[in-house]
């Protein structure tokens, strides 16, 4: 057996998926639980940065929504992509004082998880998602739904038939 049977075999290439989701979504939930749990530290923070509440509080929502989105896969590639063009915005506003060490660090660290969260949201979460489940139990239901409706035909296919799929 060649390392890349094996590799299908295991289902390799959806734990390194499950694996990578993980360690992304991980900075975005924790920050995002930071922020919302020291909210009055975090409000004073941005302030100081010319970020009002209302930003703050949807920069909360967004690390938590999408982070946890992305790590259990469910709508993982919208996650991502809005992940991603967070890390974006984060590094062009804050972090352009490239005469600071720290700052470039952190510009640089902001395109490198940007790139990350584009890579899944191109390849998409994998099987080991929350997404893949609720397909499929969409499609038993359908199937079983169709087996006990055998005289009814309907003239355009419902949603719940297959004919249309989460963005997974």
């Amino acid at each position: 057996m060649t390392p890349i049977e094996l590799a299908e075999k295991l289902h390799a290439r959806d734990v390194v998926l499950l694996a990578g989701r993980l360690l992304l979504s991980l900075i975005f939930v924790h920050e995002g639980l930071e922020l919302a749990t020291h909210f009055e530290g975090a409000q004073k923070a941005m302030a100081a940065l010319g970020v009002g509440t209302p930003l703050l509080l949807a920069t909360i929502a967004l690390q938590l929504g999408a982070g946890l989105s992305v790590a259990l896969g469910i709508l993982a590639r919208l996650g991502a992509l809005g992940l991603g063009l967070f890390c974006l915005m984060t590094a062009s506003l804050f972090h352009t004082n490239f005469a600071s060490q720290n700052e470039l660090l952190h510009f640089e660290k902001d395109l490198a998880i940007a790139g990350g969260m584009f890579i899944l949201a191109l390849s998409g979460p994998g099987r080991l998602a929350v997404d893949r489940v609720l397909c499929a139990m969409m499609k038993d239901r359908a199937g079983a739904s169709a087996k006990a409706d055998t005289k009814a035909t309907p003239a355009e296919p419902h949603l719940s038939t297959g004919a249309t799929s989460l963005p997974v």
